[in-house]
């Protein structure tokens, strides 16, 4: 456990498996624009029917979102588009990004805007801000493993 400072023990800055409301923002134009809340494990993104989130002008499969075990958003692009990530493309073409509050990323004309509430994006190196602390932020005890319940381990001393 963190060593106490002035009477107060820092913990990580875990919450509960899937808060913090992971949502899209999706436009296009000025005149389409919606919210989808990421509740489901695998949300799918293309113009075929009976996927998560059509879009006109996507590929059939165009992109696929997965909340895996780490409790994190993982976003694989099938189609063309920008990412926020350069990440190099996988044997059939595919590039993955993990989703942090801002991440954009493109499917033709529609621009899809990750977004989940600070205390729960892990962000860096398990939680918080990115940039600001410097040198003098103590590192962060290991992520926990999250049941198959969802819910947090308790920590000890």
């Amino acid at each position: 456990m963190a060593e106490k400072l002035h009477g107060y023990a820092p913990t990580t800055t875990h919450a509960a498996w899937g808060a913090g409301d992971p949502h899209l923002l999706i436009s296009r134009n000025d005149e389409d624009r919606s919210v989808l809340h990421l509740g489901a494990e695998t949300v799918t993104i293309g113009s075929d029917e009976g996927r998560t989130l059509r879009l006109e002008g996507a590929a059939p499969l165009h992109a696929t979102i997965v909340h895996d075990d780490r409790d994190e958003f993982v976003l694989t692009m099938h189609g063309p588009g920008r990412m926020n990530a350069s990440s190099p493309e996988g044997e059939r073409g595919e590039r993955v990004e993990t989703l942090r509050t801002g991440a954009q990323f493109t499917i033709g004309d529609w621009m899809l805007v990750f977004s989940r509430d600070e205390y729960a994006d892990h962000g860096r190196p398990y939680g918080g801000r990115n940039g600001g602390e410097g040198t003098h932020q103590e590192r962060q005890p290991e992520r926990p493993d999250y049941p198959a319940t969802g819910e947090i381990p308790v920590q000890r001393d």
